[in-house]
């Protein structure tokens, strides 16, 4: 058995061929140029996969809200335009012949980290995902939890700052406009114009104490969020992922910050930076196309 994987984003598509152990074959990664529009991304993915044969199931993770019951966007942003509503699952399998299963990415992430990273071996837990916005998957008993239509999870606009700042999602004082690594670097650069990136601000942060300063202040806006999410869920575990969160020091102060916060009944809830980096939508299509491969059975 084989099980071809996508991770459809708006700058690139990663794909794999795994075996049925889940064991990668071949990979590649492609542009995607997502601002080109839906249309045209899909032909991207379309192509990506005409460099493929010999598989039994294709799972896909990719950006935007996703009802995986029925494989279709829900909405996507501007970040990829024309790309809400699109039916994906219904038009790749249409396209590959076999059985097609397709999650958002966060989902997919999750399911990838809950087989073959942070996540095994916990049934109940939380990803989220910390970049340009703030992502979040929620696991309960194993599954990924959707909600009435399938998009639950979008922790990213809990609301932590009623009147704040403005979100693209038409709302103000959303988590991720305080707590993403956009709002980290937005922060920095207020005190430093030439920091290029998170790996330039961490490199920076020893010798300048008014960048640690931001920095401090960014990881308690992360943690306002995350307290609100223990209480709610009671997770045993939450996965946190994002290149920020690679940083061991970032990781170690959220966690210093959160304990005496929570409630001494939640306190048992763990933290863990995600194992899977850059492959963990891939692993999570192959863990949703072998689900898609059963249930054709």
């Amino acid at each position: 058995m084989r099980i071809l994987a996508l991770d459809i984003g708006g700058t690139a598509i990663k794909s794999a061929l795994l075996d049925g152990a889940g064991h990668i074959l071949r990979e590649a990664e492609a542009p995607s140029e997502g601002k080109r529009g839906g249309p045209y991304l899909m032909a991207r993915a379309q192509a990506v996969i005409d460099g493929y044969d010999g598989y039994d199931a294709l799972g896909v993770s990719t950006t935007g809200q996703v009802d995986a019951r029925t494989g279709r966007i829900v909405f996507a942003n501007d970040n990829v335009p024309n790309f809400t509503g699109t039916s994906v699952g219904e038009r790749l399998h249409a396209y590959t012949g076999v059985p097609v299963a397709v999650e958002n990415d966060v989902n997919a992430a999750a399911l990838g980290e809950a087989h073959f990273g942070a996540g095994r071996g916990t049934r109940d837990f939380l990803c989220l995902t910390y970049g340009t916005g703030v992502g979040g998957a929620i696991v309960l008993d194993g599954r990924i939890y959707g909600g009435a239509d399938g998009v639950a999870g979008e922790v990213g606009h809990i609301l932590t700052h009623p009147e704040g700042l403005p979100c693209a999602c038409g709302q103000r004082g959303c988590y991720e406009q305080y707590a993403s690594t956009t709002a980290l670097l937005r922060a920095a650069r207020a005190v430093e114009p030439e920091i290029e990136d998170g790996r330039d601000l961490f490199a920076r942060v020893s010798s300048r104490p008014d960048l640690a300063d931001a920095v401090s202040a960014w990881v308690h806006e992360v943690v306002f969020g995350l307290v609100s999410l223990t209480h709610i869920f009671n997770p045993a575990l939450i996965v946190l992922g994002g290149g920020v969160m690679s940083q061991r020091a970032v990781l170690r102060a959220v966690e210093s910050l959160l304990y005496p916060r929570l409630m001494e009944s939640y306190r048992g809830v763990k933290l863990a930076g995600a194992q899977l980096g850059n492959q963990a939508g891939v692993y999570g299509a192959f863990v949703l196309a072998l689900s898609a491969l059963e249930g054709s059975k």
